[in-house]
């Protein structure tokens, strides 16, 4: 185990050889959680990294750099591709790492790594991305269109990992939410006293996305004359809405992004009446993003997310964002500042905020590039910073709520 230590910047302010464990899900690309993992690195450049599964260069050099250990789920057959089908042994795996040398326990999770087991002196603190949505509130989006019997035996499972998802929260004395609706879940699910959980917001990259980041609109566009979604192509999102008002409305909708709902929103757009169009994009470099989105007429979020840097990353580039009223959407867009809302997740209540007049007049691109550098990754790392040093102080000493 190494004694992990801070850069000089944090060195001041962060008790010094304290001995602490990240604790992250798995890794096997770079989303938002592994850009937020990537400043926990950076505050913890020696720190050991604790994960279900590592996909070898999947991640940024900063989180490959730590000394990784996995569970016996990285021996997997085709590993990458099965884990999450072994979702009734993320419990036994996670319990499986020996922490008890740790002063400090900082764990990444929207999934297990909440509930690492930890000695009896460390400090347990979670940034939490959600709990578990598959288990708890988003059961029918990730298993509704399953056969009937295989819904009702991982329904068995998923009532299980309930009770030991609630059961076993207790290991941790502070919380750091993603947003208020996520707050909302950790205080409802696990029972947690509002005192122990927080709101840090996730952070968006403002040295990447910024309106003079890209001179011109990529290769086939025009400037102003698409709509934009960035987004993983899964069923929860909502994709299938976007795309279809778009159509009906007579909008370019470009997507970007690819998963599993890939094939099926293609051919919705083949199959759907009306003047729009849909183009896809399924692999198009970071560095590359600035472009669409500065060169977009607005950014759609038709989904309910746990927060969303994508509308950020729209903001930071100064365009306007059209977002479905709910969710992480209520803590990262003002009505008339980066974007208009839409009450109803449904075609015609999408497809009449795309064709709001107020989407096409002139928006303040310096009040929204303001808006989103208040979420930028260094205000993310002072916040982090700030929570560590004053949970540390109470729990050395001796506050029960640290």
């Amino acid at each position: 185990m190494n004694e992990a230590t801070v850069p000089p910047a944090a060195s001041t302010i962060l008790p010094a050889g304290l001995r602490v464990a990240l604790v992250h899900d798995w890794l096997t690309g770079m989303r938002g959680g592994e850009k937020c993992l990537e400043v926990f690195c950076e505050l913890f450049p020696q720190a050991d990294l604790f994960t279900l599964l590592h996909v070898p260069g999947s991640v940024s050099a900063v989180i490959e750099r730590h000394r990784i250990t996995t569970s016996f789920l990285q021996k997997l057959p085709s590993a990458a591709r099965t884990y999450r089908w072994a979702l009734p042994l993320f419990p036994l795996a996670i319990e499986s790492f020996d922490l008890a040398g740790y002063d400090l326990v900082l764990s990444s999770s929207h999934s297990v790594a909440k509930s690492a087991r930890v000695g009896p002196d460390a400090l347990s603190i979670c940034y939490c991305y959600t709990p578990m949505r598959y288990v708890w509130d988003r059961f029918d989006d990730y298993f509704g269109s399953k056969p009937a019997l295989l819904r009702a035996a991982i329904g068995a499972v998923a009532a299980q990992l309930r009770h030991w998802d609630r059961r076993t929260a207790a290991r941790v004395r502070l919380w750091l939410a993603i947003s208020t609706v996520v707050r909302q879940r950790i205080l409802t699910y696990y029972g947690v006293e509002d005192r122990d959980v927080e709101i840090v917001f996730p952070p968006v990259d403002t040295s990447v996305f910024r309106p003079d980041a890209a001179p011109g609109p990529p290769a086939g566009l025009a400037s102003g004359g698409y709509d934009l979604v960035v987004s993983a192509l899964v069923a929860y999102k909502k994709i299938d809405l976007a795309v279809q008002a778009a159509i009906e409305t007579g909008r370019h909708l470009v997507v970007v992004g690819r998963g599993p709902e890939a094939a099926r929103l293609r051919r919705l757009a083949s199959e759907t009446d009306g003047p729009g169009r849909v183009s896809f994009a399924a692999a198009v470099a970071t560095a590359d993003l600035p472009a669409y989105y500065a060169h977009a007429r607005c950014f759609v979020f038709p989904g309910l997310e746990d927060f969303g840097i994508t509308p950020l990353e729209s903001t930071a580039c100064g365009r306007p964002v059209v977002a479905y009223r709910a969710g992480g959407a209520l803590d990262t867009i003002v009505a008339g500042l980066n974007g208009i809302f839409f009450e109803e997740q449904s075609i015609a209540a999408l497809g009449e905020a795309l064709a709001d007049e107020r989407l096409d007049r002139s928006w303040d691109t310096a009040a929204m590039v303001r808006h989103a550098a208040s979420f930028s990754r260094e205000n993310f790392r002072a916040q982090v910073t700030e929570r560590l040093v004053a949970a540390i102080g109470r729990h050395r000493s001796g506050e029960r709520h640290v």
